[in-house]
């Protein structure tokens, strides 16, 4: 089948769609999750405590700022 312009299959109409099986779906997800290079432990620990260090590093300064914020406010409307 030849392919148009559009990227659409020429002879079949545009709003159809190709049916897929349950089974194929999850080969195609054993398949691709084949593929992935996962982190081993280490790497794993590593990557979780940097992450936990930036949020809590995240929270400290939108806090900071909260604060000296609703400090200025206060101070500029009473309260």
């Amino acid at each position: 089948m030849a392919i148009d312009t559009r990227g659409e299959t020429a002879g079949k109409p545009s709003g159809e769609k190709k049916r897929t099986s349950p089974a194929l779906f999850y080969r195609q997800v054993v398949a691709e999750l084949r593929k992935v290079i996962w982190p081993t432990r280490k790497e794993l620990v590593t990557y979780t405590t940097v992450v936990m260090v930036f949020v809590l590093i995240m929270v400290g300064i939108i806090y900071g700022l909260d604060a000296a914020f609703g400090w200025a406010v206060l101070q500029i409307f009473g309260g």
